[in-house]
């Protein structure tokens, strides 16, 4: 007998005689079977709404054990550390800021969504961009769905979708793309953090690191579970005489009770009972350095600084010498990398060859105002042949906005 013959055919042995269409639920499957509730699931027989972005959202049920996690459907971020969403927001703060400029662009290139790929759906490019790296980043992947087109052919309306959403399979070596029963992989842009040619996905940063976030969570939960039970810290109540195991499990359970009750107040032991901790101190209690190594391992991994997320520095050699150089090495070694895979994937996608899109990094790592002015100064005393300065005066007052105004092609998006 097959599987699916097994699966779908009854048992042969009856195990009452009671009908189940008249007898209550709980008198009809074998001796001792209590199942849930009868008024638990709704059978809805009007046709629903077609829609092609339906999404399984799992839930737990009754008798599901509370430290297990769901299946691993739909949106998982609300697993993600407190340090893993910290590092995320700042990579995705920083980099959705960055104001985007076109290199090389035909001066008749439309190119308006630089300012909002879909006002339907986004306020700014801000928003569209930070949905787009946080899904790089977090997911290790990013698409990307065209949804109107310029005369031209390239995409003039697009947003981001979320992968889960998406169905991604390799067909005669080419990935193929659904969305429920659509198939759209002509419209779509799939940006991965890290592929192979044998697998359809993209793979990120947190998925190497998924031990980490497993304790990053096991830490969390133990500390949230040490201060919910008044900081009792793991020790060994001590009997001058043998007892059974009924009276151990009693005063035990006395002993927590009361110190749950009264957290900060002195305990009062009788009978030759003697309290012995077994952790000496709140820093040990609390595995402080097991907990800021592995939250540091987290902020590596996504390319981020430790000290920028509020973790130890650590003090040797390689500790930054000021602000503006760990901004400088945040930008070189993690959001560089990730704005040029980025960029060059959505110029690629949607824009003419020679063209690309780039992000203006110089609000987040220029220098100081002193440092700025005697490089333009350099630059402004270096001519060519015919006297003409490499940076004209004109062009610094307007690197520096001091007439509160924005350079004609800047302004535009395109930069000459």
């Amino acid at each position: 007998m097959g599987l699916f013959t097994r699966a779908i055919r009854p048992p042969d042995e009856t195990p009452n005689s009671n009908d189940a269409l008249t007898a209550a639920p709980n008198t009809v499957g074998p001796p001792g079977v209590n199942p849930g509730d009868p008024h638990g699931v709704t059978f809805d027989y009007s046709p629903p709404e077609p829609s092609v972005f339906t999404q399984i959202v799992p839930s737990a049920w009754s008798g599901w054990p509370a430290e297990w996690w769901t299946p691993a459907w739909g949106n998982q971020l609300n697993r993600l550390s407190g340090t893993a969403w910290t590092c995320l927001d700042l990579n995705t703060s920083v980099l959705s800021t960055m104001p985007p400029y076109l290199v090389g662009a035909s001066p008749t290139l439309n190119a308006d969504w630089l300012r909002n790929p879909n006002p339907d759906i986004y306020s700014s490019w801000e928003e569209f961009a930070r949905q787009l790296f946080w899904d790089y980043q977090a997911a290790g992947e990013a698409f990307v769905l065209a949804t109107a087109w310029y005369a031209t052919g390239w995409p003039s309306r697009f947003h981001v979708v979320p992968p889960w959403f998406v169905n991604v399979e390799m067909d005669t070596g080419r990935r193929r793309y659904t969305i429920g029963p659509l198939d759209v992989t002509s419209d779509i842009l799939h940006i991965r953090y890290t592929s192979t040619v044998d697998n359809a996905r993209g793979v990120g940063p947190l998925e190497a690191g998924r031990y980490n976030l497993i304790a990053a969570d096991v830490l969390a939960r133990y500390a949230t579970t040490l201060a919910s039970n008044g900081l009792i810290p793991s020790s060994i109540l001590e009997a001058p005489v043998d007892l059974s195991p009924e009276q151990a499990a009693g005063i035990r359970d006395d002993w927590v009770a009361q110190r749950t009750a009264n957290p900060g107040f002195p305990a009062v032991l009788a009978g030759g009972l003697k309290w012995t901790p077994t952790q000496l101190n709140p820093k040990d209690l609390a595995l402080l350095e097991l907990s800021q190594y592995n939250e540091s391992r987290i902020a590596v991994l996504l390319g981020v600084p430790p000290f920028l997320v509020g973790l130890p520095s650590g003090g040797d050699s390689m500790t930054y010498s000021n602000v503006q150089s760990i901004f400088d090495y945040h930008w070189r070694a993690g959001l560089r990398p990730k704005a040029q895979t980025v960029m060059s994937a959505l110029s690629g996608w949607a824009l003419p060859r020679g063209t690309v899109v780039e992000l203006n990094r110089d609000a987040y790592v220029q220098p100081g105002p002193l440092e700025r002015a005697q490089t333009a100064q350099i630059l402004n005393a270096i001519v060519d042949a015919d006297g003409n300065p490499v940076l004209t005066v004109q062009e610094i007052r307007a690197s520096e906005r001091f007439d509160n105004s924005t350079p004609q092609d800047l302004a535009s998006g395109v930069l000459k």
